[in-house]
């Protein structure tokens, strides 16, 4: 866990090191004169980089941190009878995607969870634990499989990421604005001074705000596209296995096996009750064998 944190922290810090490089270079680092007016276009610019960058640098070194977090062993040549089963239902149902052939991993973690990433259809990461392996049946692994594989071919990763970038510049944006008129009408007819305590008082508030909005949004998405994975997964391997392999992750706690950053990636995982449901990455189990039922055959 605290290996995790360092490295989501670092990778953090380097994120912002390039961002203010960049913000530098391009002059717009500075967003209010000396005279509180606001540059809208250095707004839109700063809000669009920063929004995008963080989004999509992390898609980018996805399936290099995603193995670091998780302590995945990625199989070059199998060596085991399961690791050779895993690297051919891969590479017949990628084939039957029309994706290219994933990394295939095993991570050592008793949940039992699955999560695939990468910022290409053709260059993913797919991943199980030991203890999906350990729990459940081939027929049901290959379902799982089937899912993970799903996403990789829909193009989840990138679309979530292109929809998280586009909300947090959404966010910054009119935060930014917000902010800039409740300062101008605290300052009245008097001029000069930047930002102000209002400025940023009211910026950080409505930042918070719709951040929780945009939260609830791309919460919402990552919840549709199980849906869509569980389906796709019913069609690579049977609409049975899938539903038995889902039955099968509902007889044990729900896995929290993977890193909050990497929640949404996996199988099961962050279900909620109640209005805290808004922000689930996951459906309830109950509600995706119900949605495979209900598919016509």
């Amino acid at each position: 866990m605290f290996k995790r944190i360092i490295l989501f922290g670092l990778t953090n810090i380097a994120v912002l090191a390039v961002l203010a490089i960049v913000f530098r270079l391009l002059g717009i680092d500075r967003m209010i004169d000396e005279s509180g007016a606001m540059d809208f276009r250095a707004l839109l610019v700063f809000s669009l980089v920063w929004g995008m960058a963080g989004s999509i640098i992390s898609l980018a070194i996805s399936k290099w941190s995603a193995k670091r977090m998780t302590g995945a062993h990625v199989i070059e040549t199998p060596q085991t009878e399961t690791e050779r089963w895993l690297m051919q239902t891969v590479e017949r149902q990628a084939r039957q995607a029309g994706i290219g052939m994933p990394e295939v991993a095993v991570y050592d973690s008793p949940e039992v969870n699955a999560f695939a990433t990468g910022a290409r259809r053709n260059s993913a990461l797919v991943a199980v634990s030991a203890g999906l392996l350990n729990s459940m049946t081939r027929d049901e692994a290959e379902a799982v499989l089937g899912h993970e594989i799903s996403h990789v071919a829909n193009g989840d990763m990138v679309t979530l990421t292109l929809l998280q970038g586009v909300l947090n510049a959404f966010v910054i944006f009119f935060s930014r604005i917000a902010g800039h008129v409740v300062n101008s009408a605290l300052r009245g007819n008097r001029g000069g001074g930047g930002g102000g305590i209002g400025y940023f008082a009211v910026s950080m508030l409505m930042q918070v705000l719709l951040g929780f909005v945009a939260t609830m949004i791309v919460r919402w998405f990552s919840r549709y596209r199980e849906f869509r994975a569980d389906a796709g997964g019913a069609n690579l391997a049977s609409r049975d296995k899938m539903i038995r392999a889902l039955e099968r992750l509902g007889q044990g706690r729900q896995a929290e096996d993977l890193p909050q950053q990497m929640a949404a990636m996996g199988i099961s995982g962050g279900v909620r009750s109640g209005m805290r449901k808004l922000f689930s990455t996951h459906p309830p189990l109950t509600e995706r064998i119900r949605h495979l039922q209900q598919l016509s055959t």
